[in-house]
């Protein structure tokens, strides 16, 4: 009877090397090629045995060299049922290229003619040893270097020659110098040269890369040269990989060359970090809180390529809803259609490539915010393309973005704002002033509603650091055509481009600073009345506290004022605006007011200061430091001044050493000479004078045409002083000096009163008194209350209930009543 031995041969030789290359990737394939062996084979083996024969030998070849050789101590037949046993058998395999020795042995076989079965029965042993020097060696040698063998385990092993199907439910064995592994149940198909691996696959590698390899059953195909894992997972100390299905592509030489995952593919990983107290540093205690976080990553697809005979790691492209994921303190997240990992050395990752939408995302919780108002943020970048690339394998070192890319900056602010501050200090120079109460108030601002900042560029560069383990980005840069944007909800987004862009960012998460270089405009879209505008060379902006700062020529215009200083900070939520060094305003788009006086022109307002804040409405500004504000030949100059532009109004005040001064003009007076044949003064015939007062305060609005002065104050005109508490100035509406005089001409003086201990000194003779009134058009002073007392060099001391004196004839009416007559005293000279 027949017993096709070369077909169980075959059967143990491919179930061996294709469980082997399912777990290392090593040999799968060497045994599929005797395939052609079994074609070639035709001879009956011990058909003619009737006894028991010892020391038995078969051998196959190609007419050239030895394919496969089998030896046998015992070979029994019995004739009853043509039942055959094979004992203490040894199989040979060197394949058709010599390139093999593999060796399959065990103590006893069985073959059933009826059914076309050989069974091994008990333990069969299977070792795998390739000989590449076969070919250039004697027939029939063995290897003169044995390595890498890789050796199996089975039993009760069943072959049928007639389909060349073999199958076994035992549990396979295997082990390799890298790893160990078994499964259960064998299925092998003949003719497509299938293996399946029936379930309960499990593999075990060793050494520095340690892993667990199980999966619930797999698939090994001949063409194409692949095996198929269901449900694979990987298991590596804190890692895990998992999918649907894995499919390992194997080369010529049965070296995996990539692995391709699909179906849920998801990868999860924890790292721990020691965080120590600051009392164990210094006591050297190595007893630190271990703090850890997890990464997770999942993907449709995934696939590795595989190089070198170590089959080394040296890229993995994920593809399909890829997402990424880590928990902790600084939690992050990443997304992409499409991310290529790429490796270097003993499967170290090196670079990142994430296209078809790259997002990362990392958030900052509340708890980890170093202090209130530091302003911690969540941070997202996207682009249609992000290179990361790693240190020591683990770490950012770097990221590039491809195409226009975004960051998104959101989070509630915590704490006091810059902007508060400065509406407060804006609000205490307004409590100085006992008047304040009829200007505009600036309220201090009220916290933000939540805030979006977007910042985007053609192409970002950024940089990353690490601490306790963790990494976050550090430094960025963007360009060409740099713009941010923040929103917030019920106004309009306020927008800011620049050249380039350049951002650093918080350890706890979120952006620190951006600062834009080159041609920087800013705007916050506000109706054309209040839009604020701004250019410059550099601003630097802060999301905590919402604040731009200018440099480098800023201009600033808020409606239709324009501001230049050195430096200009806005308050990118409230539009608060400060200037520092060398302010100077233009207000323009001004109509005339027929009934104004001070700032009544169509002309532009102009004011120089040191400094200027605009809180809350724009359109109040206050000038600190040599303010000085004009239109046409109209001055007020003061330490501080305070405008209102929309009521023309402004609110000076003095500081130590430095006095609130204006610039007064009284009409025109007809006549040419005094009586007496004494030429006319400057102001007092046909020529405008003029009036400068000096004050603690002024409070003028244009609307009343009223300048209201406190404090120490002194006017001064041509030939005469006027010193009081207070002074009322009130000047001649515009409409009706206009016929006369040109566009830029002064204000006129109508009539002015002084009250609280007044003193009025000119050429000769002085008057005292708690009550001036002065009228222009008469160049007349009218003293009243306290007794008024006029001392003249000539005349001597008159006192009476009222003074009337005319400076362009020097003419004095003195008025008394029954009660207080009118008293001269005259000087008699000696």
């Amino acid at each position: 009877m027949a017993l096709p031995i070369y077909r169980l041969r075959r059967l143990l030789a491919v179930t061996a090397v294709l469980l082997s290359a399912a777990v290392t990737g090593m040999y799968l394939y060497a045994r599929l090629r005797t395939r052609d062996i079994r074609k070639g084979v035709t001879e009956k083996i011990g058909i003619d045995i009737k006894q028991t024969a010892r020391g038995f030998q078969f051998s196959k070849s190609d007419g050239k060299r030895t394919l496969f050789s089998v030896q046998a101590t015992d070979v029994k037949q019995f004739k009853l049922n043509g039942h055959a046993e094979l004992h203490n058998v040894s199989i040979i395999l060197y394949g058709r290229d010599s390139s093999r020795y593999d060796q399959i042995y065990g103590d006893d076989f069985a073959y059933e003619p009826k059914t076309g079965e050989i069974t091994a029965k008990g333990t069969v042993q299977i070792d795998l040893v390739a000989n590449p020097e076969g070919a250039e060696s004697p027939d029939q040698s063995a290897p003169k270097n044995v390595k890498n063998t890789i050796h199996l385990k089975t039993r009760d092993l069943i072959f049928n020659r007639n389909t060349g199907d073999a199958a076994t439910d035992a549990r396979v064995d295997f082990e390799t110098p890298q790893a160990t592994g078994w499964a259960v149940g064998v299925r092998y198909e003949g003719k497509s040269n299938t293996l399946t691996l029936s379930s309960q696959v499990h593999l075990q590698v060793s050494g520095p890369n340690a892993a667990v390899i199980t999966a619930s059953d797999g698939v090994i195909t001949n063409q194409p040269r692949e095996i198929v894992l269901d449900h694979p997972e990987l298991e590596r100390q804190e890692s895990t990989m998992r999918a649907e299905q894995a499919a390992f592509h194997l080369s010529p030489d049965n070296t995996v060359e990539s692995i391709f995952a699909s179906g849920n593919v998801t990868m999860q990983a924890r790292t721990e970090t020691k965080r120590i107290a600051a009392q164990q540093v210094v006591a050297h205690e190595d007893t630190g809180q271990k703090e850890g976080s997890e990464i997770t990553a999942r993907a449709d697809q995934a696939e590795l390529l595989l190089a070198g005979k170590q089959n080394l790691l040296r890229a993995a492209t994920l593809t399909g809803k890829v997402h990424v994921e880590e928990t902790g303190e600084r939690p992050m997240q990443g997304d992409a259609g499409r991310v290529i990992l790429q490796f270097k050395g003993q499967n170290q990752l090196e670079k990142v490539h994430a296209t078809d939408g790259a997002r990362l995302l990392q958030t900052a919780k509340s708890e980890n915010r170093p202090s209130a108002g530091s302003g911690a943020q969540n941070f997202e970048l996207t682009a249609p393309t992000i290179d990361f690339h790693v240190t020591d394998g683990r770490f950012l070192e770097s990221a590039e973005t491809s195409g226009a890319a975004k960051i998104v900056i959101s989070g509630a602010r915590d704490g006091p704002s810059v902007s508060q501050a400065a509406a407060e200090k804006a609000a205490s120079l307004e409590r100085a002033s006992s008047a304040r109460a009829a200007s505009t108030r600036a309220a201090p601002a009220q916290p933000a509603s939540p805030q979006t900042t977007v910042v985007t560029a053609g192409k970002f560069e950024a940089r990353f650091a690490t601490a306790e383990g963790r990494t976050y980005p550090t430094l960025l840069h963007g360009a060409p055509d740099a713009r941010i944007v923040n929103s917030t909800p019920g106004q309009p987004d306020r927008v800011s481009t620049s050249e380039a862009v350049d951002a650093t960012f918080l350890a706890a998460g979120g952006m620190e600073s951006v600062t834009q270089k080159g041609n920087v405009v800013y705007t916050d879209n506000q109706p054309a009345e209040k839009r604020v505008q701004a250019w410059s060379n550099s601003a630097r902006y802060t999301p905590s506290d919402q604040i731009l700062v200018l440099t480098g020529n800023p201009r600033v215009q808020s409606g239709a004022m324009l501001t230049t200083a050195k430096t200009v900070r806005i308050n990118r939520s409230t539009n608060a605006a400060s200037a520092e060094t060398d302010v100077k305003s233009t207000y323009s788009e001004l109509k005339e007011q027929p009934n104004g006086a001070l700032l009544a022109s169509s002309s532009p307002i102009h004011v120089t200061a040191h400094a200027m804040t605009a809180e809350n409405n724009p359109g109040v500004a206050v000038y600190t430091g040599n303010a000085r504000l004009w239109q046409d030949a109209n001055v007020i100059e003061a330490p501080s001044i305070q405008f209102d532009r929309e009521n023309r109004s402004v609110i000076a005040q003095a500081a130590p050493g430095h006095s609130v001064q204006t610039t007064l003009v009284t009409p025109e007076k007809n006549g040419g000479a005094k009586p007496g044949g004494k030429p006319s003064s400057p102001g007092s015939a046909g020529d405008p004078g003029l009036v400068t007062v000096t004050a603690r305060e002024l409070i003028y609005t244009d609307a009343d045409r009223k300048a209201h002065y406190e404090g120490e104050v002194q006017a001064k005109g041509t030939d005469f002083k006027a010193a009081s508490k207070t002074l009322d100035a009130y000047l001649r509406p515009r409409g009706e000096v206009q016929e006369k005089k040109s566009l830029a001409s002064p204000s006129q003086l109508d009539h002015m009163v002084a009250e609280g201990d007044v003193l009025v000194e000119e050429p000769g003779r002085r008057a005292e008194g708690q009550k001036l009134v002065y009228t222009a058009a008469e160049d007349k002073f009218v003293l009243t209350g306290g007794s008024p007392s006029i001392f003249d060099a000539e005349q001597g001391k008159i006192t009476g209930v009222s003074l009337t004196f005319f400076r362009r004839d020097d003419r004095v009416l003195v008025e008394g009543e029954a009660s207080s007559p009118v008293v001269t005293r005259t000087r008699v000279a000696r």
